[in-house]
Order: structure tokens, then C-alpha cells, then sequence
């Protein structure tokens, strides 16, 4: 996408705080000195065979990159591809029924949508937020010395792979619908407060692919430590044993040249780091005297991952350094 974009005209617009420029996760728009639109579309396939849980996965998912960019959602429109006279519309019911819970949870309020005849059901929203100009948080701003915390579980991309090749036991797909619906509000919030210097969602480019346009928007590298890394239940067997998804493979590949890893890694592990997620965690940057505190707020709010899981180091030859476990332990 990237190569795309660039090829495309720019535009100059001193009120456009947040473009194309950097791979942010949402547009900001400044349309009064007080006031700043948010704006942000994703949509994509089931992820899981349930319809109303898909709708709230996709809905948290498009919500993310709202929350990511420090704002507040305030309405969303539907997006939906729906194969008419394939599927029972009851289908369609459920999956706008699961997408509306979840925007009353967060306080957003659908205000309408567009749906089109396909051949694949697919579904998101278009969200727009609002926060105040100047106070928006971006993938770009990662400074040296940062810690860097995750609050979701990683592995949802080898369980849906697991769960399309009707391997997935119930209680691990049960663990990764949770994780996939849940909102980032809380996290978000909580990141807020303790002073975060960037923020990123984790999703489709995976861990490293993510972290990675962090340290190259912010002019940084960083450290991983993959023992501190959480990971969703199963996904660890799974990966061991193959079942991985292609978008998983090709983000691994793309980040191979980036990354140097401390000792010999298994490829099982590798593909884990870079597994592409679906309405994963948010990956926070933040100083270093802050992130405990973090940490600790994180669990009062019951977050899925409280994991201090790398830090950013100074720009070198190598943008991401994968340890197997922190230095000093």
C-alpha cells in the first residue's frame, strides 16, 4: 500500500495534521482552533464462523485506530459487502447486530452506512473522532529511552487460520473472539494518562511490521524481548505446527532485512512475532520512569496483556533487535 500512496498526488492543507505522510493509523483533520476530526475506515472478511461475533470484532477493530490516535469516537457508518441470495439475511441482521453492541459500549452512535451485493460477506465501519489539535498521538513520536508496553495477546492470525481449517479447539477460539471484540478504550485512556510518547494498533503488519514503521517514523530502532511477549492460548501450539496464514508468512518476509535476531530462533517463533492480527492490542512507547505505572493501571482496568515487552534504542544498522529475553535476566 505503501508504493501505492506514493505514487498518488499529494495535498497541501495546513488544517491536514495527520496524512499519508507517515503510516498512522487515522487521519486528522483541524476544523477550529478547539476542535480536530479523526477519521478512519477499515473493513475485511470473517475472522470466525459466528456472525454476531464478527460484527464485534470488525467493530472493535475499526474503532482501534481511533483509540490509537488519542482521540474520542463520536459516530460510525457501516460498511458491509453481503453475497444477497446466498446467505440468509438473518446473517446480515446478526453481523450489524454484534457491530452496534459494540459501538454502544464505546459511545458511538451509527448513524447509517452503505451495503453492496459480493460475493464475500464482508464488514467495518467508517469512524469519525474528535480531539482537541496538538493533542493527537502519533506512530511517528518514539523517543529514545522509551519503554514499550503491549495490551493485547498476540496469535489471533494463526487461530483464524486455525479456525477456517476447522482445527481450532472451542475454548481457544472462545479466548481469541474475546480478545478480537474487546475494546482498546480502556488502554487507551490509561496510555493517555501516563504521558505516552507514540502509539500504534496491532494489527494486519503484525508486531514487528508495526513497531517497525514506529522506529522509522520516529528515526529510532528498538528492542524486543520475546520471552516477555504474551501470547493467546493455543496460538504457540499452532504456529509450532504450521498453521499459519500467508499474511503471516509475507510480513515476515517483509521485515527479514530489518531485523536482527540474538540467537538462533526457531521459524515457528519468527512467524509469531510478525503474525498478522486482527483488532490486536495497542503497542505504546512511552518513558521509561512511566511505564510501571502504566503497567499497573493496565491491570486495574483488567487488560488483556499489561507486557513491557521491548524498549527504543538510539537510530542504528538495524532497525528491530529480537533478544530472547531481557538483558539482565
Amino acid at each position: 500500500m505503501g508504493y501505492v500512496i506514493a505514487r498518488l498526488p499529494s495535498f497541501a492543507d495546513p488544517d491536514l495534521l495527520v496524512g499519508t505522510s507517515t503510516a498512522d493509523d487515522a487521519a486528522v483533520y483541524r476544523i477550529s482552533p478547539d476542535i480536530a476530526l479523526v477519521q478512519t475506515v477499515d473493513f475485511f472478511t470473517p475472522v470466525v464462523d459466528d456472525p454476531y461475533d464478527f460484527g464485534r470484532i470488525s467493530a472493535a477493530n475499526s474503532l482501534s485506530d481511533i483509540y490509537a490516535m488519542g482521540a474520542t469516537p463520536r459516530i460510525a457508518m457501516n460498511v458491509v459487502g453481503f453475497p444477497a441470495g446466498v446467505l440468509p439475511l438473518d446473517h446480515l441482521v446478526e453481523i450489524l447486530r454484534g457491530g452496534a453492541a459494540v459501538a454502544r459500549e464505546a459511545g458511538v452512535t451509527i448513524v447509517g452506512g452503505h451495503t453492496i451485493d459480493d460475493r464475500e460477506p464482508k464488514y467495518g465501519l467508517a469512524v469519525t473522532g474528535i480531539l482537541r489539535p496538538g493533542d493527537q498521538i502519533t506512530n511517528a513520536t518514539a523517543r529514545v529511552g522509551d519503554d514499550l508496553i503491549l495490551t493485547k495477546p498476540l496469535g489471533t492470525g494463526v487461530i483464524a487460520t486455525a479456525i477456517k481449517r476447522g482445527g481450532a479447539a472451542a475454548d481457544v477460539v472462545a479466548a481469541a473472539t474475546e480478545s478480537m471484540a474487546s475494546l482498546n478504550k480502556d488502554a487507551a485512556n490509561a496510555a493517555l494518562d501516563s504521558g505516552v510518547s507514540s502509539m500504534t494498533d496491532v494489527t494486519g503488519f503484525g508486531l514487528l511490521g508495526h513497531l517497525s514503521e514506529m522506529c522509522a517514523g520516529s528515526g529510532v530502532s528498538a528492542e524486543l524481548w520475546f520471552d516477555a511477549l504474551p501470547f493467546l492460548p493455543g496460538a504457540v501450539d499452532l504456529a509450532r505446527d504450521g498453521v499459519v496464514p500467508g499474511g503471516t508468512r509475507r510480513n515476515l518476509e517483509y521485515v527479514t532485512p530489518l531485523v536482527a535476531w540474538e540467537d538462533a530462533f526457531q521459524e515457528w517463533e519468527r512467524l509469531l512475532a510478525a503474525d498478522a492480527q486482527t483488532s490486536g492490542g495497542l503497542l505504546i512507547s512511552l518513558p521509561a520512569e512511566r511505564s510501571a505505572g502504566l503497567v499497573d493501571r493496565l491491570k486495574a482496568t483488567r487488560a488483556l496483556a499489561a507486557a513491557h515487552i521491548g524498549r527504543i534504542l538510539p537510530r542504528g544498522d538495524v532497525t528491530l533487535h529480537v533478544r530472547r529475553a531481557r538483558p539482565g535476566r
